[in-house]
């Protein structure tokens, strides 16, 4: 189960209250969830520019499809994060703040960013500055921790080597020079990892496998748990034929050509990936940081410009509406939404009715149907008779 808290954004309009005031209508918005269930703050959404109907119903598109883009940005920047951190809940939990403090704090005092998402400007243009802002984010990150992963990857490739068996391992610091027959016209110098199970039957056999392999050239050069290396001295025309039946005898031939300094070189490359690994293992962890937290405050600018649109839509001019954060539970959030029902319920016309139990039900399907339509459900799939959108962030 989650432990990440459920929000709800809600909308009603001011005529909830007798006094058709937005003070009275928070309070009355406020006492409709009871303190076990959740707890309402203020959402404080400024009016911005509107245009025509046809254009709001568009835009109410747009901005469910680009909040959708906005989770799923805060998602895989929080996985990098995750990732980067190998997972530990408590480093996690620190990097993971929008504008220095957590999420929670965050959205409990929010206010609209008048600096970087003027209101006076079109509702069109914030959503595609929304949209290119979130869309530079994923594109930043992604770039940033592919490169990390891929250093990450070859750092490891390169550690492997220095570490593994002798099947596997670098053999630049174990094969000396003098073991191998360099600049010769007719022969060559073989490298063998032979498990040690088949040792015995190595030194039996390797003289017969392939024709002109020099006879008692075998040489012990190291041995591990697991495997013995051997060096074997063979005529080049037959080279290959040698290396197959090395093969087909689950013998593991080496290629390995000797390289003077190379011991050394191999050494600087370790040194020289681990420390750009390093680095850009920074790099990464600060751009993620800085990255969740944008994100997360795009996220929320949008939703806000949903709640807007749809307060529009759903309640009609002159604006008159107040907005609430509800903090709750995955557990307990279907009883807060099952009390705003049903003290709201009369706003959806003849999309909610009650039942002789005083209920609520929703006497036409039509109705919902219609909603579906144009795109005004609501989070969930199901229409609601106010304006509510429900979202967690992890």
């Amino acid at each position: 189960m989650s432990k990440s808290p459920r929000y709800l954004l809600v909308s009603v309009p001011t005529s909830i209250s007798l006094a058709n005031s937005p003070d009275e209508a928070f309070t009355a918005l406020r006492s409709t969830i009871k303190t076990d269930h959740g707890t309402v703050f203020p959402f404080n959404i400024p009016e911005f520019k509107i245009g025509s109907l046809d254009t709001l119903v568009q835009q109410a598109d747009d901005l469910a499809k680009l909040e959708t883009g906005c989770e799923g940005v805060v998602g895989k920047v929080g996985d990098s994060l995750k990732t980067i951190l190998e997972g530990d809940e408590e480093k996690i939990t620190q990097q993971m703040m929008v504008n220095d403090k957590p999420a929670e704090a965050y959205l409990k005092s929010f206010h609209w960013n008048r600096v970087k998402y003027r209101a006076d400007k079109p509702l069109g243009e914030l959503i595609e500055t929304l949209q290119k802002e979130i869309t530079s984010i994923d594109n930043d990150v992604r770039n940033k921790y592919n490169q990390y992963n891929q250093l990450k990857t070859s750092l490891t490739a390169l550690e492997r080597k220095q570490t593994g068996n002798l099947s596997n391992k670098s053999l630049t610091s174990i094969v000396d020079q003098s073991l191998m027959i360099e600049d010769s016209e007719y022969l060559e110098t073989h490298l063998v990892a032979v498990p040690k199970q088949l040792t015995r039957e190595f030194i039996k056999t390797y003289e017969t496998i392939a024709p002109m392999i020099v006879p008692r050239s075998a040489q012990i050069v190291d041995a591990d748990n697991e495997f013995t290396l051997y060096a074997v001295t063979t005529f080049k025309k037959h080279s290959q034929e040698f290396v197959h039946k090395c093969r087909e005898r689950k013998w593991t031939p080496r290629d390995f050509t000797y390289k003077a300094g190379g011991k050394e070189e191999e050494q600087k490359e370790v040194e020289k990936v681990g420390k750009e690994e390093r680095k850009v293992w920074g790099e990464a962890l600060r751009l993620g940081r800085t990255a969740w937290g944008e994100a997360v405050m795009a996220w929320v600018h949008v939703l806000a410009l949903r709640v807007f649109v749809e307060t529009v839509l759903r309640y009609g001019l002159p604006l008159q509406f107040v907005c609430g954060l509800v903090q709750t539970t995955p557990k307990l959030v279907k009883k807060a939404r099952a009390s705003l029902d049903v003290a709201y319920s009369y706003l959806g016309g003849n999309a909610f009715g009650r039942d002789k139990k005083g209920r609520v039900t929703k006497d036409d399907s039509s109705t919902s149907a219609d909603m579906q339509a144009a795109g005004h459900m609501g989070d969930g799939g199901g229409y609601s008779a106010y304006v509510c959108y429900e979202f967690e962030i992890q």
